[in-house]
């Protein structure tokens, strides 16, 4: 009996579901709709919110609002936010000072040297817990080392504050650009006979400029319009800084602010303290817009570059 050789079959598959080209369709549309009126919604909100502190603000803005400072007596009719603005760009600049080198060396080891290692993973790890830390557990914490030891509150005070929340946005961004460069920039460097850190400093940091910059301005951003560290450290003051040690200095005494000046204004019941509060908040919208707009320009720069 001779034997036949079975041909092994293949097993039969399920005739697949389709879906009508009208269910789809309805689905498709249901989701269009509720995105549409999602982002109507949220566009509405806004467009209100900037519409109110427009109207309000410009009523407020004149020469007194940029030359004068925090009126003593609440009851007046003059007074501006000049110290305040001033205060608020010193502190600013402050923490930018400390914040933006320390954090781009961080992001150029964490691109370039740390890589994967053991300590890259746990600083990132640390810099991502610290990104969501609230504001005010930063203020807090600046309050205990810097303000109580010293036993008055300052303008360091705060941009220390300030340069804790801008370190991770640094660090992590300054990772992020970097590690867009193409690895054959860093091999034609090395392959030279150039030292690595100056393959990384005048090569990639070089090529990826355009980005770094752009990285700085996004971590200015985030502290601009940041209440809750100053109220724990430089608290307000209605006078001008007088000098970097003096009473009401920088590192001397409280500082004027836009943040802190717009809360105290808000809270009072006189129509003149709301008055430059609302001019307050338009400053510091069209401030955070213009940091912004600056950020999308130097994004497109560094595209061409």
């Amino acid at each position: 009996m001779s034997a036949v050789a079975e041909t092994p079959q293949a097993p039969q598959m399920a005739p697949m579901r389709r879906r009508s080209v009208t269910g789809r369709k309805a689905a498709d549309l249901v989701v269009k709709v509720f995105s549409w009126v999602g982002a109507l919604f949220g566009i509405a909100v806004m467009a209100f919110v900037l519409y109110e502190v427009m109207i309000r603000g410009l009523k407020a803005w004149n020469v007194a609002f940029f030359t004068q400072t925090w009126p003593l007596d609440p009851m007046s009719t003059s007074g501006g936010m000049a110290n305040a603005i001033v205060g608020t760009i010193i502190i600013t600049a402050g923490a930018a000072l400390i914040a933006i080198p320390i954090g781009f060396m961080a992001g150029v080891y964490l691109a370039e040297y740390g890589r994967n290692g053991r300590v890259a993973t746990s600083i990132r790890m640390v810099t991502n817990v610290v990104m969501g830390v609230p504001s005010i557990i930063v203020g807090v914490f600046a309050f205990a080392i810097l303000v109580k030891p010293l036993q008055h509150y300052s303008g360091f005070a705060g941009s220390v504050a300030l340069a804790f929340l801008m370190l991770p946005v640094m660090a992590r961004t300054t990772e992020d650009i970097l590690n867009l460069v193409p690895n054959e920039l860093r091999e034609s460097g090395l392959a030279m006979g150039a030292p690595r850190w100056r393959v990384t400093l005048r090569v990639i940091c070089k090529a990826a400029r355009g980005g770094l910059i752009t990285g700085a301005t996004l971590a200015v951003v985030r502290v601009a319009g940041e209440t809750a560290p100053l109220l724990f450290t430089a608290l307000s003051s209605p006078y001008w800084i007088t000098g970097l040690f003096g009473s009401g200095g920088y590192f001397g005494g409280p500082v004027a602010n836009m943040t802190k000046s717009i809360w105290d204004g808000a809270q009072s019941p006189y129509p003149h303290m709301q008055a430059l509060a609302w001019g307050g908040a338009l400053f510091i919208m069209v401030f955070i817009l213009g940091l912004n707009i600056l950020v999308r320009v130097l994004f497109q720069r560094g595209k061409e570059w």
